[in-house]
């Protein structure tokens, strides 16, 4: 009541005998810092404030009268109880009355300030606006003990980032705000894999420390891109406002994939660590937080499933991959009871006689309903569980087992995972193995990639001992795609180097530099003593370069795809010791073949086909009959993607398609479009309902779907899968 007496008399004064009474008041209300007084003009300027205001600035009336107000204040856009958006220049252009209305000094000052401003505009009889009277107090040590707890209440204490609380309300303020603007947004799922190894065998305080510099990584390869929060242990989140093209989305979640997967030293220590990213966009896969996250996280499992290490977007065949984790894993219980599972051989071959020297056991598995289940699927659910203990014990007996009938100077080589070298019970499961089988233990050859390195380092280096003490022979898998492998080749005794397949897949194409890393790799194998095989050799072009890089040994198609023991004992028998190259001259990707219902678009009218199989630039398509060469088609696949494409070929109801934007890869094997077509504009433009991704559209938009105004040119075909 004070404060507004006096603003009154100052905005008014009655110029009677009390008016020396009435600025004493004043005088002695501003010296003892109750409060201060500020005034305007018509144009926002400041024309008016209390002395003791200007030395808690810092600055004297010269600077700051006259100045505009809002070049002065600006309202703190991290107050937590501003509920407004509103900049102060809108506020004050309202002429409305302000109370406590937060804001911070912009000018240079020893320290930020924060003032809580107060006041009502000044309006003469006429009507003429005349500025704002006002009161102001400083409370910048208030403010800042707010922003703090907001800030603990806000953000992980850990990390410093963002906690699952603010992300959700960021999430739902974004979305709700980019609904109505029909902007994107996209969302990153993350995953830390081998975490839990990691905090197990080193201990909590070393894993709060990993957490920390997961975080920094993190922060580097984001940057200003979006907001990063830590849901809880392991996971983190993402947000990314404004990005649905899924190529950039792809390199930044690979470019994350690299950065944390980089070793870590940790207490003196190395640590490694992988992780796996799931990716939703919306409007596309989901309009709501909810939708959304549940999208993420259903394209993160699908990346965990699929090896690790890898990124995946959401598709709406995307199920519960939980439940099916765990049917696999009984699944896979049922299969080592019944002995569904099997290895199959694939041959290691002298480059210099083309003899045989040793096979790599593969696992397969021929699942009874469900056919083929590749190893990328299901070996990362073994290595959830105990399972992968099981697994790799039968693989390295089996392999024995069988390598015992092949002729005595041909090895065998068996992977084994992190998880399983880890196992205290290893050492002693080969040594019973290999007592049990009667193999030459210098036959055996283990195969280890980089991610035995996690955690003891000192109880890494016995059971290298250990098994070095045995005889039986080690091999540095995936050689080249890790961070630090020379620094394991000078303290662990690997007898092998094997170049991984990802070199060999682009040696031959121009601006490449993996014809030069296989070649210091062979180099530095022969250096050191070791043997080296590159693997995953299929074209001649590959294999005369590799072999003029001074390769030895070669494993890969263009010798022989992996077979099982049946057809090696059957070549053994007929005295198939040698085996000659044999494959294309060039080296191409190979084309998926696919079983795909798809929409095809040919002016105003729509067509169903088959996709029977896709690469990043092409496609075949069964279903239309009579589409002329040079005919300008859109594929719709689903879920927004639609891809431009012209006819190449065309033979009875087959047609060869080539697209004018090649698709990109979709972080798990597949393809994609990089760009979506947004549902709204979807269902704006009539398309069917099917082409629309899930979601809840109002009626107003579906409403063009009228009947195509032309006849149809194509005579459409059913097809069946055969």
């Amino acid at each position: 009541m004070a404060v507004k007496g006096l603003l009154k008399g100052l905005a008014g004064g009655r110029g009677d005998d009390s008016e020396a009474l009435r600025r004493e008041v004043l005088d002695d209300f501003e010296q003892a810092g109750i409060g201060w007084i500020w005034a305007s003009d018509a144009e926002g300027r400041l024309i008016y404030l209390s002395p003791k205001a200007l030395e808690c600035l810092g600055s004297d009336a010269a600077n700051l009268l006259g100045q505009p107000l809002v070049s002065i204040f600006e309202i703190d856009r991290d107050n937590p109880d501003e509920k407004s958006d509103r900049p102060l220049n809108f506020q004050l252009s309202t002429r409305n009355k302000l109370s406590d209305l937060v804001v911070k000094f912009t000018g240079k000052t020893d320290k930020p300030r924060w003032w809580s401003l107060s006041g009502h505009p000044k309006v003469d009889a006429d009507g003429t606006f005349r500025g704002y009277r006002g009161s102001a107090k400083d409370i910048t040590l208030a403010f800042q003990r707010k922003l703090e707890d907001s800030r603990m209440a806000e953000y992980d204490s850990l990390t410093g980032l963002a906690n699952r609380h603010r992300m959700d309300r960021r999430l739902d303020s974004t979305l709700a705000a980019y609904k109505s603007a029909k902007r994107a947004c996209a969302l990153m799922m993350l995953d830390l894999d081998k975490f839990k190894y990691v905090n197990d065998t080193m201990g909590h305080p070393a894993g709060d420390d990993l957490l920390r510099q997961v975080g920094d990584r993190l922060r580097a390869v984001i940057g200003n891109r979006g907001e990063i929060g830590r849901l809880g242990g392991d996971e983190f989140q993402v947000i990314l406002p404004d990005i649905d093209d899924r190529g950039e989305l792809g390199e930044l979640a690979d470019k994350i994939i690299q950065m944390l997967s980089s070793p870590y030293q940790v207490e003196g220590k190395r640590a490694i660590i992988g992780a796996s990213v799931g990716i939703s966009i919306a409007p596309y896969d989901g309009l709501e937080r909810d939708e959304l996250t549940r999208s993420a996280d259903l394209a993160l499992y699908a990346a965990k499933n699929g090896g690790r290490g890898m990124y995946r977007f959401y598709s709406a065949e995307l199920k519960d991959v939980e439940q099916e984790r765990q049917i696999m894993l009984d699944d896979m219980r049922e299969a080592m009871e019944k002995d569904q599972l099997q290895l199959h051989y694939q041959p290691v071959v002298r480059t210099s006689d083309n003899v045989i020297v040793g096979f790599e056991a593969l696992m397969r598995w021929e699942h009874p309903d469900k056919g083929n289940i590749p190893p990328m699927h299901f070996i990362p659910v073994a290595e959830d569980s105990d399972m992968i203990n099981r697994l790799g014990e039968w693989a390295i007996r089996r392999a024995c087992e069988d390598a015992m009938q092949w002729p005595e100077n041909v090895r065998v080589a068996v992977n084994v995972s992190a998880k399983q070298f880890a196992n205290k019970g290893f050492v002693a499961v080969v040594t019973q193995v290999l007592g049990e089988t009667g193999i030459d233990p210098d036959r055996l050859e283990l195969e280890l990639t980089e991610t035995v390195f996690v955690g003891d380092l000192e109880t890494t280096e016995k059971t290298f001992a250990a098994l070095k003490h045995l005889g039986v022979r080690l091999a540095l898998d995936d050689f080249g795609t890790g961070y630090s492998s020379l620094s394991y080749l000078r303290s662990a005794p690997f007898d092998k180097l094997k170049v991984d397949k990802s070199f060999v897949d682009s040696c031959t194409q121009k601006d490449q530099n993996s014809a030069k890393i296989i070649s210091a790799i062979i180099g530095l194998s022969n250096a050191l003593g070791m043997d080296v095989t590159v693997e995953g050799v299929e074209a001649f072009d590959q294999f005369d370069l590799v072999c003029k890089k001074g390769a030895k040994y070669i494993q890969g198609w263009i010798y022989s795809k992996a077979r099982p023991q049946a057809e090696i004992l059957e070549e053994i028998a007929s005295g198939g010791y040698q085996i000659k190259p044999s494959g294309p001259d060039t080296y191409r990707p190979e084309r998926r073949s696919v079983f795909r219902r798809i929409g095809v678009i040919h002016e105003d009218h729509r067509y169903e086909a088959v996709m029977r199989d896709l690469c990043k630039t092409g496609s075949r398509i069964e279903g239309l009959v009579g589409v002329p060469v040079g005919t300008g088609l859109v594929l719709d696949l689903g879920g927004g993607q639609l891809v431009v494409c012209e006819v190449r070929r065309s033979e009875d109801a087959t047609i060869g398609v080539e697209f004018e934007t090649p698709l990109i890869s979709d972080g798990s094997g597949g393809l994609c479009t990089r760009h979506r077509v947004s549902p709204y504009a979807l269902a704006a433009a009539g398309m069917p309902l099917t082409s629309l991704p899930p979601g809840n559209y109002p009626n107003a938009m579906l409403g063009g779907g009228d009947s195509p105004k032309s006849q149809p040119q194509f005579m459409q075909v059913t097809v069946s899968r055969h």
